[in-house]
C-alpha cells in the first residue's frame, strides 16, 4: 500500500515538474519584458532629473503671475 502511495507522489511532482518546465520559456519572455520596461522607467527618470532643474524660474513667475491675477 506505501508503494502505491509513493508511486502516486513521485507521478504528482513528475506532472508538476513537466508543467514548470513547459512554462518556463514563456516564464523567462514575461521576466526579460518586466525588466527591460523597468530599466526603460528608471532611465527615462534618470534623464529627466538630470535635463530638468529642481525649481526653475519660469514656475515660480508664473505662479507668481497667476497669484497677482487673482489678488487683483
Amino acid at each position: 500500500m506505501l508503494e502505491f502511495f509513493s508511486f502516486l507522489a513521485l507521478l504528482a511532482i513528475a506532472y508538476l515538474i513537466w508543467r514548470i518546465t513547459d512554462q518556463l520559456p514563456d516564464l523567462i519572455f514575461r521576466m526579460s519584458e518586466i525588466q527591460r520596461d523597468a530599466a526603460e522607467i528608471r532611465r527615462r527618470i534618470a534623464d529627466e532629473s538630470t535635463s530638468q532643474p529642481s525649481t526653475s524660474p519660469a514656475t515660480s513667475t508664473v505662479t507668481s503671475t497667476v497669484s497677482e491675477d487673482s489678488d487683483g
